[in-house]
């Protein structure tokens, strides 16, 4: 068994299809990677995957399978991280990544909170989609990401934020007459959401619309704002997403508040446990002036003429 048939079967997993995984994710033909995971199942002894025309899912074997293979994957990274660092010593490295268009609340913030530290350490920053920031984390790439409490990852979590859905639509739609939408208004839309890559915000919504008795299904799935943005604009349907989708709309797409009660989606600190980076403990340890206004930089004096 090699770890390249272990990440072709994450990614596969991952994907829903391995046509999506080979093409998208792996680069490769699709006829190659079913050999490869062929070839992982022979080696395992029991199936992994259960192949349909929707796609694949996993076995009780495949279950069970997964969550080792992800630790396997996770420590050989780690190793490698540890290694590079190891070889490259000078100024600690701490590594923070954002989920993409957090960084303009949030990197001043974290900013702040290490200020007292930045002359001794190296910081680099990084944006990506949530899962992918959790794996990064479990992977020792990333010493701390403000990213969602992504399921099926060993991670700390700290709630820094709970951020409200609002409604995306195209800057001429009808809907932008009224003050804030109710659920009903989608029924008849073309409705995007969060897809399974991005499982905790499509949880959220499928959750909200349930409770709100309004039985609509996903006609896209986006696993981030930038397709969700696109998707508004060129289907000309209604989006749910976080608040911070205000950061980054272009000017064809306009945003309205859920009328009622809107369901929140929480943004956290994430770090991986078994981190003993000293920098990542004060951070963890000033966790609360994350909260706290980020103080204006003082004005320079200026002399009267004389």
């Amino acid at each position: 068994m090699e770890l390249r048939h272990l990440r072709y079967f994450v990614a596969v997993v991952e994907e829903g299809s391995l046509t999506t995984a080979a093409e998208k994710r792996l680069h490769t033909s699709q006829p190659s990677l079913s050999r490869q995971i062929r070839d992982l199942e022979d080696e395992v002894g029991a199936d992994l995957l259960s192949r349909s025309v929707h796609g694949v899912e996993l076995t009780a074997a495949g279950k069970a399978f997964l969550d080792h293979a992800r630790l396997a994957l996770a420590q050989v990274d780690a190793a490698v991280e540890a290694a590079h660092r190891a070889a490259q010593p000078g100024k600690q490295t701490f590594a923070i990544g954002f989920q993409t268009g957090h960084e303009m609340t949030w990197l001043p913030r974290a900013m702040h909170v290490l200020h007292d530290e930045l002359k001794n350490i190296q910081i680099t920053i990084s944006s990506d989609y949530s899962p992918d920031l959790a794996e990064a984390l479990v992977r020792g790439r990333l010493d701390l990401a403000f990213l969602r409490v992504e399921p099926g990852y060993d991670l700390g979590y700290h709630v820094v934020d709970r951020e409200p859905l609002i409604v995306l639509m195209p800057s001429d739609h009808r809907l932008t007459a009224k003050q804030a939408i109710h659920p009903r208004e989608f029924v008849g839309e073309i409705f995007i959401g969060g897809s399974r890559k991005a499982s905790v915000l499509r949880a959220i919504t499928e959750d909200y619309l349930r409770r709100s008795g309004v039985d609509i299904k996903l006609d896209h799935g986006v696993d981030n704002m930038a397709m969700a943005m696109s998707l508004v604009a060129s289907t000309r349907g209604l989006a749910l997403m976080p608040a911070y989708a205000k950061n980054l709309m272009p000017w064809s797409v306009v945003s309205r508040p859920l009328e009622g009660e809107a369901p929140t989606i929480d943004l956290a600190v994430g770090y991986s446990k078994a981190n003993t980076s000293p920098i990542l403990k004060l951070f963890l340890s000033r966790l609360e002036e994350l909260r706290a206004p980020v103080p204006e930089p003082a004005e320079a004096a200026v002399e009267p003429p004389r």
